[in-house]
């Protein structure tokens, strides 16, 4: 069992676990070498002894490993550790597109449109190496803030030559996306991944599956039988060019589909494009139930070789011609001739066809102005597209190019449009609501994750307690302001200063009006008599002593103050019977009995 802050492999040190499969688990890790998180996906224990799963968990690593590009999710590493299996790929901080369809349900149609041009063009470059994804699901791909999609878990692809692509029994993938032929246990294609793709575009569209049942062999039955729903139907919104996309590629029959993904993808760039606005409903081209031509992808054959429907003519000719005109020598050179003619004509028929489609490497423009990329690639061949895509780049300066489509490095007909993606710069950050948390742990964040300054300041606030010693009571910029790298960022954590014993220390007036004045408090001041204490010292406070100081609250003290005196006359003296005599009339002073404090 793999816990929290278990080191695999004395390197990959458990963060939490972020996934659970039917294979393998997946684990939030950092790499204590390359000081980075990455996603680390473990062999469940239970399928550790089963040499089968074992042979699958690592033939998902060598197929993974093959690919490098910017939709699939990177592979870093492969090993074990005591038993335990495990792959270390890129750690992907995003949700899937499952959880982005729950949330949402149906996405817009330019949503829609991005995601499918990325999946396809992810899926393409695998098809190229010769791998079948086979699982295809929105629960399988990440999409990030920033737009970007990554599909992840090769975890069932294979490359196409292998042999156990032509078992019947292999029929693998959630049964939602399932393609019919698989469903009918037979053998993968890339028309399968096709399907797959189709069934996820509708679901990205309407914000459900298309079939529904209520166990798995009910909703294979579908897949194989029943037509897939009209999304105009559903949504009269979406254009009939939108709707031909997801006929052609769920069809049954995997010969009315999409011969691969780059197909797809070149059909789904061209969707909203004004010459199809008016486009009709695709008809299929094979019957539907014509199930029985699943192929797998082969290996294309050098392009150098003679074609040879070229070489069967020209030897079906030589070999009749000869035959024929045995006798005649005549007859057989002009036979020979002729051949020769047909064959030189073929040749240049074949050699203006083969510069005519001619294929060429994609060059790398990663880095390079707008201008300078649009003339590398003009001067190679391609068409540039005159609108460029925006996207956010942590290492890409603004202006400058990201990544092309169809990617850099893939082998491509010349005269192919290719779309730049042009850097905006880092992303902007949206500020999450810290408060309540601990302020170390999110200053860590913002610094080493967003690149962020943060400054720390108290603030008194009421009705706080010592175990929020450590936690954020306010925050600046607010949750939700946008802001960009290098921002200063002010957390406040609470000023935990504590009221004194002004009562007991004998604290003055002018004391208790500095200490109202630093911490901004209200004050009030009463004063009370005291026969005990001396004039002009605390002998009450409102705040007991230890209580956490709050700025702005309220505070009150009574300041001590002597007793009042009156003047009362002297008793006459009974042997004075001067009534009027009063100069010898003496005065003493009495407490004023209304208040006094002992």
């Amino acid at each position: 069992m793999i816990i929290k802050g278990q080191k695999i492999n004395d390197r990959y040190q458990i963060i939490k676990t972020i996934g659970e499969g039917g294979m393998a688990n997946v684990y939030l890790a950092y790499d204590t070498i390359l000081d980075r998180n990455v996603a680390l996906k473990v062999l469940r224990g239970d399928l550790s002894n089963d040499e089968k799963f074992v042979r699958r968990f690592q033939r998902e690593a060598l197929s993974a490993s093959s690919l490098s590009h910017p939709n699939i999710v990177e592979m870093y590493d492969v090993g074990e550790d005591e038993g335990q299996y495990y792959i270390v790929m890129e750690y992907v901080d995003g949700k899937t597109l499952k959880q982005l369809v729950k949330r949402r349900g149906a996405l817009t149609l330019n949503e829609v449109i991005d995601i499918m041009l990325q999946l396809t063009d992810g899926i393409a470059h695998a098809h190229d190496s010769y791998i079948i994804h086979r699982d295809i699901k929105p629960q399988n791909i990440m999409i990030m803030e920033n737009g970007l999609v990554k599909i992840t878990d090769f975890g069932i692809a294979m490359a196409l030559n292998s042999t156990q692509l032509t078992q019947t029994n292999s029929v693998m993938g959630s049964v939602h996306y399932l393609p019919p032929e698989q469903a009918n246990g037979k053998g993968a294609s890339v028309k399968c991944d096709i399907y797959s793709l189709g069934i996820l575009m509708f679901e990205l569209l309407t914000g459900s599956i298309p079939f529904k049942g209520e166990n798995a062999v009910e909703i294979a039955l579908k897949q194989m039988k029943e037509p897939l729903p009209a999304v105009t139907m559903i949504n009269p919104e979406i254009p009939q060019s939108i709707e031909n996309i997801l006929i052609k590629s769920t069809a049954k029959n995997p010969k009315n589909r999409y011969n691969d993904a780059r197909e797809m993808h070149q059909d789904i760039e061209t969707a909203l494009d004004e010459a199809r606005k008016n486009e009709k409903r695709h008809v299929y081209k094979y019957p539907e139930n014509d199930l029985d031509d699943t192929k797998i992808m082969e290996k294309i054959d050098d392009f150098n070789k003679q074609d040879p429907e070229t070489e069967n003519l020209a030897k079906k000719i030589d070999d009749e011609d000869i035959n024929e005109n045995k006798k005649s020598k005549i007859a057989l050179i002009i036979s020979l001739i002729i051949v020769g003619i047909l064959i030189l004509g073929a040749g240049i028929y074949f050699a203006v066809t083969k510069d005519k489609n001619k294929t060429i490497r994609i060059p790398d423009v990663v880095d390079m102005t707008i201008i300078d990329a649009e003339e590398k690639l003009e001067k190679a061949g391609f068409v540039v597209e005159l609108e460029t895509k925006k996207v956010d780049s942590d290492e890409i300066d603004a202006g400058r190019v990201v990544k092309t489509s169809p990617a850099i490095g893939r082998t491509v007909k010349k005269g192919t449009k290719i779309t730049l993606y042009e850097s905006t710069g880092v992303a902007d950050i949206e500020m999450e609501d810290y408060i309540g948390k601990n302020y170390i742990e999110v200053q860590t964040i913002l610094k080493e994750v967003h690149k962020l300054n943060v400054e720390i300041k108290k603030k008194s606030v009421e009705n706080v307690t010592e175990d929020q010693e450590n936690k954020i009571v306010d925050q600046n910029p607010k949750a939700g302001t946008k802001v960009s790298e290098g921002t200063t960022i002010t957390l406040y954590i609470p000023n935990m200063d504590f009221y004194p014993d002004m009562v007991g220390e004998g604290w003055t007036l002018e004391d208790v009006q500095d200490f109202a004045e630093k911490y901004n408090l209200n004050l009030e001041v009463n004063e009370k008599v005291s026969t005990t204490v001396d004039p002009g010292i605390v002998i009450w406070q409102s705040r007991r002593s230890g209580s956490v100081i709050a700025e702005g609250a309220n505070f009150e003290v009574n300041i001590s103050k002597a007793p009042e005196v009156v003047e009362t006359p002297k008793e006459e003296n009974e042997n004075n019977s001067d009534e009027n005599d009063t100069s010898n009339n003496d005065t003493t002073k009495t407490p004023d009995k209304t208040e006094t404090t002992e």
